[in-house]
């Protein structure tokens, strides 16, 4: 994975937020050029898992970049090809619903429309309590739906959450190598 260009972007699912940025430290580690991407929503709110003022400065720290949180500062990305690959992790059911209707409202799927122009891989982390209700349909869209690409995931809590699905986050950098080669890891349901 050797300098390749990376977009990381963040959604809300705010409680995986911390396996997401640890995997970016991870990540950052290498000789890879990564661009922090954000939805609004994660740029600006404060929770019980991270301020968000804390968690900008750590993603910048990590990435040496300013992160791209709105709509406009995303929409090059395609035109200027700036991308080898971008990862979304945490996707949130919502993330993951516009992604598959071609909803670009936030900075992060108006990246990844902009960079699926340009038939390059998109890596989804999914992080969502409602991944097998309403957000399962659109989840079948999108294994279907060339150059997308799904972290490993399985119900992280079938008894109280049975609608929840979670990535295993430890496995993005070989789901970013398999894409890069137009490839699906496997399994793909833990």
């Amino acid at each position: 994975m050797q300098n390749i260009k990376l977009g990381y972007a963040f959604c809300g699912s705010f409680c995986t937020i911390n396996k997401s940025l640890a995997v970016l430290k991870e990540l950052a580690k290498q000789d890879i050029d990564i661009t922090p991407i954000m939805s609004e929503i994660t740029y600006s709110t404060d929770t019980r898992f991270a301020k968000a003022d804390e968690f900008k400065k750590a993603v910048e720290e990590i990435c040496g970049k300013k992160i791209i949180h709105t709509v406009p500062a995303a929409e090059p990305i395609g035109p200027k090809n700036l991308l080898d690959i971008i990862v979304v992790a945490p996707t949130t059911g919502n993330t993951i619903s516009k992604i598959a209707l071609g909803i670009t409202d936030t900075a992060v799927t108006m990246a990844v429309k902009a960079h699926l122009r340009n038939n390059k891989p998109v890596v989804l982390g999914i992080a969502t309590n409602d991944a097998l209700g309403a957000t399962a349909k659109n989840i079948g869209l999108l294994h279907n739906t060339k150059n997308i690409y799904f972290v490993p995931y399985g119900q992280d809590d079938p008894h109280s959450k049975n609608n929840s699905l979670v990535c295993d986050f430890t496995q993005i950098p070989q789901t970013i190598e398999a894409a890069l080669q137009g490839k699906q890891i496997q399994p793909v349901i833990m």
